[in-house]
């Protein structure tokens, strides 16, 4: 059984979560986060010297650092891996482009928005990402203007590490019961996944919309007061 190092708020972590609840692969999660500087121990850095999650380990106890290696050897022999070699090589493509291009650019700023990462200057650095990360999202959509897919006109491993929002959340503070029911009918395409926003001037970010749930002191644990 493979076990996995990392914390599905991020979502290079998140990806393989997805990957494995789709491929049906059965998995240990060994939840790991920087936040709390548990990448930076000694003992984690014997488990990956770079100190960062994910990280895959085997059943035969090799360690797999980096998303996209660990995606690659759960999806090598399933259906999420291309047959031709021109697609295999268009899915690892898409995988170079969203570490260089996307993740730098969209998620990095998504972790500044929602606080994951806390900057003096954070204003500044968004609207120095914003233009790189537009340009990021216009190649996509550019792509997919005239295909279905990104590659192979179906899923294929690249497709599962999109969605860094709404899928951790359901990972992480979801009930166990609410997982197992939700996650594999998302992932096995059975259920829509979708994220609906009515804030107005909210746009397509989810960090812009101003309305809180707050618990109150004497309200029950189930309570939560939208402000």
């Amino acid at each position: 059984m493979v076990r996995i190092y990392g914390d599905c708020l991020s979502g290079n972590c998140y990806k393989l979560k997805l990957v494995l609840e789709l491929l049906g692969t059965p998995h240990v999660w060994k939840f790991t986060t920087w936040t709390d500087g548990s990448t930076r121990t000694d003992a984690f850095r014997a488990i990956n010297p770079a100190g960062k999650v994910p990280v895959l380990e085997t059943s035969k106890g090799e360690m797999i650092p980096e998303s996209g290696a660990a995606l690659y050897y759960l999806a090598r022999d399933s259906h999420l891996w291309p047959q031709r070699e021109v697609d295999r090589a268009q899915v690892l493509r898409w995988m170079f482009f969203e570490q260089y291009s996307h993740e730098p650019n969209i998620a990095v700023s998504h972790s500044i928005r929602t606080g994951i990462y806390s900057l003096e200057n954070a204003d500044e650095r968004l609207a120095a990402l914003k233009p790189k990360g537009e340009e990021a999202l216009a190649t996509m959509e550019q792509h997919l203007a005239n295909n279905d897919w990104l590659v192979a006109g179906a899923p294929t491993a690249f497709h599962w590490v999109a969605d860094r929002q709404s899928g951790p959340l359901l990972v992480r503070y979801a009930t166990e019961a609410q997982k197992q029911a939700i996650i594999p009918q998302i992932t096995a395409g059975k259920a829509c996944f979708a994220i609906g926003m009515s804030e107005p001037n909210s746009g397509s970010d989810l960090a812009s919309l101003r309305t809180r749930a707050v618990r109150e002191a004497h309200a029950r644990a189930d309570q939560l007061l939208l402000a």
